[in-house]
């Protein structure tokens, strides 16, 4: 997967999402807790952290920056955020050289941010699309070849081997990439307003 991937998977969030933006998105972004902007939101906040990690190359843990969102904005205003930080994260793409690492919960390359990054908008779509009602569903192509996230596990809750059913319900999702795109599920459960949160819980 490459920055074209990450592209397509914004412009199919803004094409789907678009013509909803006079709707509710005060209500949840379907299993989510979450509301659907919300949702947006942090969808544009990984796009713009993977972009940074892409940029900095650390190796140990997340830039201390995050997205913020002011709470005034619409949900138009939401996605055109999005599509600013996808092209953050698609020009970081485009110059990377295939052996660059950044961490992700370990050594990460340029593709497994990439498809990291497919799985986060389109994954987040389908919960806004489901809360709005809308009917939709990612692509055939990117649900069975972007990442193991396709289709969703549920995120990283209090220790791995905690049974699921002890666990609070799922905020949102995270993968533990490894390098060459070989992305694997770690289990974690967010809680906090996804403007709000520190990048070392990503």
């Amino acid at each position: 997967m490459d920055h074209q991937d990450v592209d397509a998977a914004v412009a199919e969030m803004l094409r789907v999402l678009g013509p909803q933006t006079s709707e509710d998105w005060t209500v949840p972004a379907g299993p989510l807790e979450w509301t659907c902007w919300q949702t947006a939101a942090h969808v544009g906040h990984d796009l713009l952290a993977y972009a940074g990690q892409l940029a900095a190359q650390p190796t140990d843990a997340y830039l201390p920056i995050d997205l913020n969102v002011r709470p005034t904005a619409s949900p138009a205003d939401v996605l055109q955020a999005v599509t600013a930080c996808g092209g953050l994260l698609s020009s970081a793409l485009a110059t990377a050289n295939s052996t660059l690492r950044a961490w992700h919960w370990g050594p990460c390359d340029p593709e497994g941010f990439a498809a990291m990054s497919v799985a986060e908008a389109l994954l987040h779509t389908h919960d806004i699309t489901r809360g709005l009602s809308v009917t939709w569903l990612p692509p055939a192509a990117e649900r069975s070849s972007t990442h193991p996230a396709l289709p969703r596990r549920p995120a990283r809750g209090p220790h791995p081997g905690t049974p699921l059913v002890h666990r609070p319900r799922r905020t949102s999702t995270a993968s533990l990439a490894e390098p060459h795109g070989g992305g694997k599920q770690h289990d974690r459960t967010d809680q906090a307003d996804p403007g709000e949160r520190s990048r070392s819980q990503y």
